[in-house]
């Protein structure tokens, strides 16, 4: 320790008198460098002190860059953020620079030189306007006819009578506000002229929901408005408020339970049509349900929806559940054995373990990654920037081997099954090849927490799912079939926003359902919801109601 002043030793470095009196000479005390810092003076004290120092300051250096690491994802995370809910929803990336992929695919642009046309110059030319749709010739027309006056029906040069001898016809589209009107069902009773006793008459006509007010019509309109058009059910009951009929909310939600009642049976038919399809996409997303039993009203629930692989008999099938455990994905998949495509969720191992499933995974959520990686380093997807730091440029290599791959699925989406997996075995494959080199390459020298180490973590978790769409022509390279029948779900939860009761959130799966395997099945829902409501009451046997089936249904037949 450096002595204070004061305390009765001279500090190092003062001057002080030599023992001799007063013809004494002064003499400064030697400096002690060990004494001034602290250090020991024994060496093996002083190497070990160093050692301990050079210790922390490593372990200091380590939190630093801990928290560059930190900071840097969390300033990732908020971009992303900021991006998701101000920036563009689309995924589609602009064309990346050539020198980030230097990888040669001979193979692919060998494929691509045989299939494209010679290149031509087309001289510089302006834009014309296209064409303009001519109206539907199914549309009733009204004729208007537009006469001259009487005193302009003579001509200016001899003065004589103008004739008539053509016409000039132009179209305009009109549209009137929806007709309402009142179905008054008028019963003939008989009786018995003789005794009077004996009184009959014509049975009313079963209806979907019994003494009510609602007609197969105006049910399936309510519903289509809501679960097709994404207009919520208080919005309705303002539209039939100008119309001068009072039909409050509460009455309408009634309504839409009850029409998932009926259609009970019809939805056991498809979900047996759906479990025996060879191969089904599965994914699920968010709801809330303000009234569940011993849940606060902010809890957010699940509609779940598996969907077809088949282009012949498209199902699409919704399912509300509380829960996203496992358990509800092996209620819904029952002893289904076949292909099921979902993205990573853990909560389909479960099922795909128990019943020999082959899980196959999504491409387009592992592209989603490297998306959002662009987004997070506050890069536009859709105006990359000439020059893009090294973060993008390597998101960019990745994204390019993406557009690769879906340049071939684009190709051969018509083509038979086995085509479709020659095709896959040729060109694809060689591409998700190099994909995996890169990716576990880049994975070694990547932090795991920055956007591009999740991407490629993501993708190398996936991969034996990612690539099973190259062993069967009929599978998909992504699971968009299911994730677009959710869409109009997601987007009506926009405006609803919530389900008040569970008997609600139960009654928009199944009225979803219909609609949706309708929409895949080339139906227009109002006709076929109309028909579904109409026929459904007096069905009573299984063949009745297989009838209702969508595929079933002929389209001309529709109302």
């Amino acid at each position: 320790m450096v002595p204070s002043i004061g305390s009765g030793a001279p500090p190092i470095g003062f001057a002080s008198k030599a023992a001799g009196g007063a013809g004494s000479v002064l003499v400064m005390a030697p400096r002690n460098p060990t004494d001034e810092l602290g250090l020991p003076e024994e060496a093996e004290q002083l190497r070990a002190q160093v050692a301990a120092l050079s210790a922390a300051v490593a372990e200091r250096d380590r939190q630093l860059a801990e928290r560059d690491t930190t900071i840097e994802s969390l300033n990732e995370r908020i971009r992303l953020l900021l991006a998701q809910r101000f920036g563009p929803k689309s995924e589609r990336v602009a064309e990346a620079q050539q020198e980030l992929f230097d990888e040669p695919e001979a193979t692919l642009a060998e494929a691509a030189q045989e299939e494209a046309p010679e290149a031509v110059e087309v001289p510089a030319h302006r834009r014309r306007r296209g064409k303009r749709a001519p109206l539907p010739a199914g549309l009733p027309r009204v004729d208007i006819v537009h006469e001259l006056a009487e005193a302009e029906r003579v001509c200016p040069h001899d003065g004589a009578r103008l004739e008539a001898f053509g016409e000039e016809t132009s179209e305009q589209l009109d549209i009137v506000p929806a007709k309402v009107q009142v179905l008054r069902h008028r019963r003939i009773k008989y009786r018995c002229a003789c005794c009077e006793e004996h009184v009959v008459s014509a049975p009313l006509p079963a209806q979907p929901i019994p003494k009510s007010q609602a007609s197969p019509g105006l049910l399936s309109f309510v519903a289509t408005a809501k679960y097709a058009d994404a207009l919520p059910l208080y919005r309705q009951s303002k539209q039939f408020e100008r119309l001068g009929i009072e039909l409050p909310r509460q009455t309408l939600a009634r309504w839409m339970v009850a029409c998932a009642e009926l259609c009970q049976p019809l939805m056991t038919l498809y979900r047996e049509a759906l479990l025996t399809e060879p191969y089904i996409h599965a994914d699920e997303t968010t709801v809330q349900v303000l009234k569940e039993p011993g849940r606060p009203a902010d809890s957010q629930s699940r509609l779940w929806c598996l969907a077809s692989g088949s282009r012949e008999r498209p199902v699409h099938l919704f399912h509300y559940d509380p829960s996203r455990a496992g358990e509800v994905a092996e209620r819904l998949l029952g002893d289904f054995s076949g292909y099921l495509q979902t993205d990573g969720y853990p909560g389909y191992d479960a099922v795909v373990a128990a019943n020999g499933i082959t899980r196959v995974g999504c491409l387009a959520h592992a592209r989603r990654y490297f998306t959002d990686g662009l987004k997070s380093l506050g890069i536009n997807p859709k105006k990359v920037p000439p020059k893009p730091p090294p973060k993008a440029a390597r998101l960019l290599r990745a994204l390019r081997y993406f557009k690769t791959l879906y340049a071939i699925e684009r190709r051969i989406r018509e083509r038979p099954p086995d085509e479709r997996h020659a095709v896959r075995q040729a060109e694809s494959k060689p591409v998700l090849d190099q994909l995996h080199a890169w990716a576990s390459e880049t994975l070694a020298r990547t932090p795991p927490k920055t956007s591009l180490g999740k991407a490629l973590g993501y993708l190398l978790r996936q991969w034996p799912t990612l690539i099973r769409y190259l062993d069967d022509g009929r599978l998909e390279i992504d699971n968009n079939r299911v994730e677009n029948a959710i869409r109009p779900f997601a987007v009506g939860r926009r405006n609803w926003l919530f389900s008040d009761s569970q008997a609600g959130a139960a009654a928009s799966a199944t009225l979803y359902s219909l609609i949706e395997t309708a929409k895949a099945n080339s139906l227009e829902p109002y006709a076929y919801l109309r028909h579904v409501f109409a026929e459904l009451p007096s069905a009573t046997t299984v063949e009745d109601i297989e009838a209702l089936l969508a595929w079933n249904v002929k389209p001309a037949s529709l109302p």
